[in-house]
């Protein structure tokens, strides 16, 4: 028994396809994230009634239920109304939409917290509603809260761990098939949990490269 690293190089393209699942999950999860924040913070500041309470009913449902429940409905739900996802699609969508709505909230505030001057001033300049948010406010709101949705977008990553459980071949349910022949779960559950580290530095340093860009065109 005790530690032995001799299986790692063995089986080490199935643990870097399965990192590779991992950033691609994480990637696609995290612009939609982002972009979907947008839009629904708009349709919450500035939509119609009708648009407005159907969102808040889907914000209240994506915030008060957990992620794991939200991606079994995706992919095992919609199939009984004729919507068959891909797991890797259905795992997208659900991370997507989840972290959507937390980023949301955090652009709300920030849109509120513009000077209304801004909205003024564009106006004035003959900018429509909708031109003065898109140039305008947003812009704004958005370089105030980089730091907390990037913070959301490395919690997406390990939350991406969770698309395993939809069938997924990403990180962690690598880690389990390989687990699976070799009877050795430390080694690599560790092995995984470096990948992770290495993945999250990655997306930390992209974070602060943007974050430097945008302070530097301010």
């Amino acid at each position: 028994m005790g530690l032995d690293f001799s299986f790692v190089p063995k089986y080490m393209d199935v643990i870097l396809l399965g990192c590779a699942w991992t950033i691609g999950i994480t990637v696609a999860a995290a612009l939609l994230s982002f972009f979907g924040g947008i839009v629904f913070a708009v349709i919450a500041l500035y939509g119609p009634w009708l648009l407005r309470q159907p969102f808040r009913l889907f914000a209240w449902l994506f915030m008060g239920t957990p992620l794991l429940l939200q991606l079994f409905l995706i992919y095992f739900g919609l199939v009984q109304i004729g919507i068959d996802l891909p797991a890797f699609v259905a795992g997208i969508i659900g991370l997507g939409l989840h972290f959507a709505v937390y980023n949301s909230e955090l652009i709300q505030t920030a849109i509120l917290a513009v000077d209304k001057g801004q909205m003024e001033a564009a106006r004035t300049l003959g900018l429509s509603r909708g031109e003065a948010l898109r140039k305008v406010v947003i812009p704004q709101a958005v370089r105030a809260v980089l730091p907390p949705i990037g913070n959301n977008m490395i919690a997406l990553l390990k939350d991406s761990a969770l698309v395993s459980v939809i069938g997924v071949s990403e990180l962690t349910l690598s880690a389990q098939r390989v687990i699976g022949k070799t009877y050795r779960p430390f080694e690599f559950y560790l092995l995984a949990a470096a990948c992770y580290y290495v993945i999250n530095l990655g997306m930390e340093w992209v974070q602060r490269r943007i974050e430097r860009r945008i302070s530097i065109s301010r």
